[in-house]
């Protein structure tokens, strides 16, 4: 069920359209704005998981949310 929503969101679907199609709830849909709103109230860079929110809630290219994270400036992590 989780990678039919990966696929379809892969193919510029928007979540609302999967998940109307789908007979149960997408799993980790909701754990992404849960991620995102967390991230924010306690000020902690989360990229791979703002870039799914960005997908999934904004609507955004899959493609170009891929690029930008993927070539984005490297720095130390702790």
């Amino acid at each position: 069920r989780n990678r039919y929503v990966g696929e379809q969101i892969g193919k510029c679907k928007k979540l609302k359209d999967v998940i109307k199609s789908m007979e149960m709830v997408a799993e980790g849909v909701e754990t992404s704005r849960s991620v995102h709103e967390l991230s924010a109230k306690y000020h902690v860079e989360t990229p791979i998981a703002e870039a799914v929110y960005k997908v999934l809630f904004l609507e955004a290219d899959p493609m170009k949310v891929t690029y930008e994270l993927m070539t984005r400036e490297m720095k130390a992590e702790h």
